[in-house]
């Protein structure tokens, strides 16, 4: 038995009219009632489903973000690589400009 009925029951003494007015009102309630749970159960459902492609969007960009963090430190190795490289080459040039200047020096002393 449902609550309208037992209202209708409970306040009839009150008038027919009255009784009934206040029955059609919880059936009305209990009516919403229902249609709102289906519809924050269908908001649910959009929701989660929105959440998950968010969440796949994210890891997808987050993978992303990966690759290039690994691209660059694949560049900053090879410049490393690279300025190292030029740098033996200044110290050997430097190396021998002063071995040719401490011999021209010898030479000069000695010679």
């Amino acid at each position: 038995m449902g609550y309208a009925l037992k209202i209708y029951e409970a306040f009839e003494d009150l008038g027919k009219d009255k009784a009934a007015i206040l029955a059609e009102f919880v059936e009305y309630i209990e009516s919403r009632k229902a249609a709102t749970s289906e519809e924050l159960r269908n908001t649910e459902l959009r929701l989660e489903k929105e959440i998950e492609e968010v969440r796949l969007e994210l890891q997808k960009q987050i993978e992303e973000v990966r690759l290039e963090v690994e691209k660059v430190r694949r560049e900053v190795e090879k410049g490393k690589s690279d300025l190292l490289k030029w740098m033996f080459v200044f110290w050997a040039g430097q190396i021998a400009a002063i071995g040719g200047l401490l011999i021209s020096v010898l030479h000069w002393f000695l010679g």
